[in-house]
Parts: C-alpha cells; sequence; structure tokens
C-alpha cells in the first residue's frame, strides 16, 4: 500500500488530499493551475485533448501518453488531471513493486469495465524506466487495443528506458523544469491557499527566495521544505498566536538540514562568488575553483549561467596556450542542458578544473580589444584590391581579386603579400605568450611574419593547377569560396 491508497481515492480512483502532505494537498486540480508546462498545454494540444471528457469526444478513444521530464516537474500531476478531468477510472502502479501478474490483472479489470459499463481506465505507471522488458512488454495487450489509456512517467530517457512497441503507440510528451518564477508562484499559492496553509505562515522575500535555489527547480522539493519550515513556525509561534508565524531562513535551514547559502543570485554576494569562481580558475587554483562552483551549486545557481562563465574563461584565460579547453567548455555547455542537476555537477566540475589546470594565456582577448581600438578609432581603411570578393561576373574587370597569391601553391603554405588595409600595415594585435602550445606557435609566427613581409614573388606566380583556368567564372580562387 503506497501513501495515496492510505490517504484513500475519490470515486474515480484518484487519491484524496484530505491529511496528505502539501505537495499532494497543492497539486492543481485543473490544467490551468499547471506551472511551467505552457509548450503542453495549448489550445488543441495532444495533452488538452486527453483531459477532455471523454463523451466530448465520441469513438475517439485517448492516446497512451509518455511524460519525459525530471523529478517534480509535475508528471504525477498531469496523470491525475487526465482521469479527473476525463471522468475515467484512475489505477496507479509503481515499477518498483508491481510484477506482470498485477499489470495483467489491471489491464483485463479494464477490458471488463470498458465492455460491461463503457467506462475507461486511466493506468499510471510511474517510473516505467524500471520497469524490465517482459513487463512493458505486458501493458502492449491493453495499450494497443485502448483497454487502458496508458500515462507512463519516467526521468530518464525512453528512446532508451522505454520499450520501442510501446513508445510507438504512445505520444512522448517532455515535460521542462521549472524556471524559478514558477517556484516562486507555487510557494506563494501554497502559504495563501486554503488547500496549503491558508495564511497560517507567512514568507519573506529572502526566505522564499532561499527554499527556490534548495528546491532547484523540483515543485515537490519546494513545497516539502515550505511544509517543514511552517511547522516549525508554527510550533516556534505557538498555539495561541493569532498572527501568520513567520517563516525565518534558520526555519529553512533546519527543514532543508543544510546551511543557507549566503548567496543571493541579485545581489552583491552573487557577484563576490561568481568573481572568485572567475578569478580561481584564472590562478589555476584547482580546490578553490571547486570551492566557489560548489558554493553556487549548493545556492542553486542556475547551472547553464556557471556553464556559460566556464566557457567564456576557456577563451580568455587559456585560449590558444590549450585551444582542447574550449571544446571541453562548449561540450559541458551543451551537456548541461542535456542532463541537468544534479548530474549536471561532474560535468560542470570537469569544465571548470580544465581550465584551472590548463596553462594560461590572455593573448586571445588582447589581441581583439587592440584591434577593436583601432577599428573604433575610424582605422579601418578599404579591404585591398587583391583580397575582395571576385567571384561575381565583372570583378575581375574592376580590379577585385586580382594579383591574389593563394598560399597553398607555395612552399609551407605561407606566401608574400600584404593583408592588411593600407595606412595598418605592420600592426600587430596579436602577441602570442610563453606558455603552452602558445610557446610553439610563437616560435612558428615569427617565421610565418618574416615570409609574409618578404618580397613577392615574380608577377604570375607558379602554373594554375590543371583543374582551375586562369581565366573564365572559375578564377583561381572561386574553388576556396571567396
Amino acid at each position: 500500500m503506497d501513501l495515496f491508497e492510505s490517504l484513500g481515492t475519490d470515486d474515480h480512483g484518484v487519491p484524496s488530499t484530505a491529511h496528505a502532505p502539501l505537495a499532494v494537498r497543492m497539486r492543481p486540480t485543473y490544467l490551468e493551475e499547471v506551472l511551467g508546462q505552457d509548450h503542453l498545454l495549448g489550445a488543441g494540444s495532444p495533452l488538452r485533448r486527453l483531459v477532455e471528457p471523454a463523451a466530448e469526444q465520441p469513438g475517439s478513444g485517448a492516446a497512451s501518453v509518455v511524460l519525459w521530464g525530471p523529478p517534480g516537474t509535475g508528471k504525477t500531476t498531469l496523470a491525475y488531471l487526465v482521469a479527473r478531468a476525463s471522468g475515467r477510472r484512475f489505477v496507479e502502479l509503481s515499477a518498483v513493486t508491481a510484477g506482470v501478474k498485477d499489470i495483467r490483472q489491471v489491464v483485463t479489470e479494464a477490458r471488463r469495465r470498458l465492455v460491461s459499463s463503457g467506462e475507461q481506465t486511466v493506468l499510471f505507471v510511474d517510473e516505467v524506466h524500471r520497469f524490465s522488458r517482459t513487463q512493458q512488454d505486458s501493458l502492449l495487450p491493453g495499450v494497443e487495443n485502448r483497454w487502458v489509456t496508458l500515462v507512463a512517467a519516467t526521468t530518464e530517457n525512453p528512446s532508451f528506458s522505454v520499450v520501442s512497441p510501446l513508445l510507438s503507440r504512445s505520444l512522448l510528451l517532455t515535460l521542462h523544469p521549472l524556471e524559478p518564477a514558477a517556484v516562486r508562484t507555487l510557494l506563494e499559492r501554497a502559504v495563501a491557499d486554503e488547500r496549503g496553509l491558508g495564511g497560517a505562515v507567512s514568507m519573506g522575500e529572502q526566505v522564499r527566495e532561499q527554499i527556490v535555489r534548495l528546491a532547484g527547480a523540483d515543485a515537490r522539493k519546494a513545497l516539502t521544505i515550505l511544509e517543514a519550515a511552517a511547522g516549525a513556525a508554527q510550533a516556534a509561534a505557538g498555539p495561541l498566536s493569532q498572527e501568520p508565524a513567520p517563516v525565518t531562513l534558520e526555519d529553512v535551514e533546519r527543514a532543508a538540514d543544510v546551511a543557507a547559502v549566503r548567496y543571493d543570485r541579485a545581489g552583491d554576494q552573487h557577484y563576490d562568488v561568481i568573481s572568485a569562481f572567475i578569478k580561481s580558475m584564472r590562478g589555476s587554483d584547482p580546490d578553490a575553483t571547486l570551492h566557489y562552483l560548489a558554493r553556487m551549486l549548493a545556492a542553486g545557481e542556475d547551472p547553464r549561467f556557471v556553464a556559460r562563465r566556464i566557457t567564456i574563461q576557456a577563451a580568455e584565460d587559456v585560449g590558444l596556450a590549450d585551444p582542447t579547453v574550449l571544446g571541453t567548455a562548449v561540450a559541458a555547455q551543451q551537456a548541461v542542458a542535456l542532463i541537468g542537476m544534479p548530474e549536471a555537477r561532474i560535468v560542470l566540475a570537469q569544465a571548470a578544473l580544465a581550465v584551472a589546470t590548463a596553462p594560461k594565456s590572455n593573448s586571445v582577448i588582447r589581441g581583439i580589444e587592440a584591434a577593436l581600438r583601432h577599428v573604433q578609432a575610424g582605422e579601418a581603411g578599404p579591404v585591398p584590391p587583391h583580397l575582395r570578393d571576385a567571384h561575381y561576373p565583372g570583378a575581375k574587370e574592376q580590379g577585385h581579386g586580382v594579383g591574389y597569391l593563394y598560399p597553398h601553391d607555395y612552399p609551407h603554405g605561407v606566401v608574400a603579400q600584404e593583408y592588411l588595409p593600407e595606412g595598418l600595415q605592420g600592426a600587430r594585435y596579436w602577441e602570442p605568450s610563453g606558455n603552452g602550445h602558445e610557446r610553439r606557435l610563437a616560435e612558428r609566427m615569427e617565421a610565418v611574419r618574416e615570409l609574409l613581409h618578404l618580397d613577392p614573388p615574380p608577377a604570375g606566380g607558379p602554373a594554375p593547377r590543371p583543374e582551375e583556368p586562369r581565366q573564365g567564372a572559375a578564377s583561381q580562387d572561386e574553388p576556396h569560396g571567396c
């Protein structure tokens, strides 16, 4: 018997919320109360059609669905709404405890009700990814014949955790992690709503934001922390208090069993900690890097924000001293978006350590800033004629591309010719450091720069390659896209 069975059910088998935990009592009773999943709830969306009363869709039957999303995003809530709003019988199975026998029994009873009275059944399977292939296969007859409308919830990618025949017979609906604004709305609703705390407590902005951070986009966790903190606040206020009991930061700390990190994403602490994180990576201190990363994550900082900062520092503080670090940071940024917390902490740690332990150079940012200063000061002369676009008819007649020397036709892939506009010849923006890979680049580029500024080769240069005639539409530079 699970928690909801102990609480009893309504006429449709949907668990009653009387005396239930706050997270259960505050479950939306209609779609308009659902937060953070607007992409699934538009007019005519599959989910909205699914919760329409069965009488309004005669003969159509409802499609089974697989709900995929992180914990606390509303998968169970949507399953209950499907059953309650449609008037169908609701049956819940947990993939942790149910076996093939239980599944077959539910499907058989659903078929009997459908034949005898026309009553449809919604079968909700939580954590369907825990079912074996055999258990999932046992759902197929009921789904295929629409004896049941399956609503399966999973936190794992269904492409890997749900068998193909079941997935192909169901709609896949992806739930997004809740944005902080949605969690704030949920907390405020829980404090005021009669189903929740009914105004018995008050919650300041600092307390609310701390719960939002600790919850990490998980609505269930947010409400669980609020309920425990509210209980502590009411106990401290005493039974005779006539005013709403104020929930304090200390109440939240005790409720969450974690010290509240003094970190306001809109205040000084935010900027101080992220500044220390950046400077620790730049300063090559891996331990301090992990410390400040942990402080941000423990405080509920958006991991996507952290990933962006790591990517920026990979280019700004490492650059060409180890060009692979930027690839690591970009891959981490993509991985964080794909997997989310809590696993994203590992990805972020790897990327941050890659920056912290790499050889350092700021030659990239110094170079682009120097070039920008020239351009913004108006030092941006015309592009030299031999470098101009020459792919269109008549370009050569205007002198565009004439005299361009294709570097690959010359020893070392370098040929003496001018690339900068007139008046900027000899300007040097990029000065490599002596660190890491840039030490080798510095040696190479000194030799390259000497070659670039030698006297140009004789007119005409080397013979054209056989596939490229000297004249006509297929000019020598055309195959190279410029």
